[in-house]
């Protein structure tokens, strides 16, 4: 038993040991930013409650919906002209 959680602990630190070096990248990335970068933080991705992001994306697929139906629908075919008869 002891062996098993043994080798299962050092399998996920051998494992997840990439994602460690890389987190400590990225730190050392964002603790010293460029001396000219004078722009403001950007805000937030998700701006808004859930329920008017869900209401929006609600309108989107709608809005979207109905466009491919009246994209897909048929239009009535136009009346074929007689051809002349010949003389």
């Amino acid at each position: 038993m002891v062996k098993s959680i043994a080798a299962i602990t050092l399998g996920a630190i051998i494992a997840f040991a990439p994602f460690a070096a890389t987190a400590e990248t990225l730190q050392l990335a964002q603790a010293a930013p460029a001396a000219t970068d004078t722009t403001p933080a950007a805000p937030a991705a998700t701006t808004g409650t859930h329920r008017a992001r869900t209401q929006s994306k609600a309108h989107q697929r709608a809005r979207a919906s109905a466009h491919h139906m009246r994209k897909m629908s048929t239009k009535p075919a136009a009346p074929a002209t007689p051809a002349p008869a010949p003389q």
